[in-house]
């Protein structure tokens, strides 16, 4: 069996994983985001669906994530900063939404 550091020194590792995955997710929809936004008309139904569908699993992920008491500083800056930057994007989604609606 493996020791609780051992134990320990595995699940930080698979967690940091987890959040560079995460911040690669949330780069990806950024990126996304900006590139349709130059489209004329871009918010169809469609599209509109996909983009608050990506957004508010984002939103499960990142606000589902409790801060273990073993993590260093900088995760809780990084966790911090991905959750501005998302409540950012959908900030920008809604005016982008609601200037399509007019």
């Amino acid at each position: 069996m493996k020791t609780q550091q051992q134990m320990v020194e595995s699940f930080q590792m698979a967690h940091r994983g987890y959040m560079k995955n995460l911040g690669l997710c949330l780069e990806r929809i950024e990126k996304d985001f900006e590139a349709s936004r130059e489209i004329d008309e871009v918010c169809n139904g469609e599209w509109c669906r996909a983009i608050e569908y990506s957004l508010d699993e984002m939103a499960k992920e990142l606000y589902s994530i409790s801060e273990p008491r073993w993590v260093a500083d900088d995760y809780s800056r990084t966790l911090r900063n991905m959750r501005r930057r998302l409540h950012d994007l959908y900030a920008r989604y809604q005016g982008l939404r609601s200037s399509a609606e007019h």
